[in-house]
């Protein structure tokens, strides 16, 4: 694993990795540092695509020097089962993507609900996390033009990743279906259903 390290103003670093399972991964063990007791002075871990930012560092130059230096096990099973999301698999492009896939929509449904994802790390709206999962070869484009108008409990795909809107937006993703899990709820602790490294499993509801 290459590990670069850049500094964030006096106490932050931002680390950049080859690919995004480097950087799940880095997360992933990070966190169980923080969880030992062993990642002292780190106030915030924060993944991105292929980044995790680390703020609140004493001595950003110490750690980057430690960090080149460790050993980062690639992603395991978690003890903690997954979270369950039941889904009606009845959006408006499960057609296209079944196209782009080269399989009937049904087995959209089979391939979607076999997977185990992963929340690579979150953005664009609260409550919305960027899954990982799917094969490579499944990774499908945005939208064309995208929907001024996507419904909350939407189920989409773009890219490699599959994600869900946790409100009514704009967007540019494939919908393939329609949940009504609530992903943001701010009484809620975390108010985040979905947070980076937690499994998710989408359940077919109604085939």
């Amino acid at each position: 694993m290459t590990v670069r390290a850049l500094p964030m103003g006096e106490r932050a670093l931002l680390v950049e990795l080859d690919s995004g399972a480097e950087a799940q991964a880095l997360h992933a063990e990070l966190l169980r540092r923080r969880a030992a007791g062993t990642l002292p002075g780190v106030r915030e871990v924060v993944p991105a695509a292929r980044t995790v930012l680390l703020d609140g560092i004493d001595d950003p130059g110490w750690f980057a020097a430690e960090l080149s230096g460790w050993e980062v096990p690639p992603l395991r099973p978690e003890a903690q089962g997954a979270i369950e999301v039941p889904v009606r698999y009845e959006g408006p492009d499960l057609a296209e993507v079944a196209r782009l896939w080269a399989v009937a929509e049904d087995e959209v449904v089979r391939i979607h609900t076999a997977a185990e994802f992963r929340v690579a790390f979150c953005g664009f709206a609260p409550g919305f996390g960027y899954l990982t999962g799917l094969p490579e070869r499944y990774a499908v484009p945005r939208k064309d033009t995208p929907r001024t108008a996507v419904p909350a409990g939407s189920v989409a795909l773009a890219g490699p990743y599959t994600g869900v809107y946790p409100r009514a937006s704009p967007g540019g993703w494939q919908l393939i279906g329609t949940t009504d899990t609530v992903l943001w709820d701010p009484a809620r602790v975390p108010a985040a259903l979905l947070t980076p490294g937690a499994r998710v499993r989408f359940v077919a509801e109604g085939r």
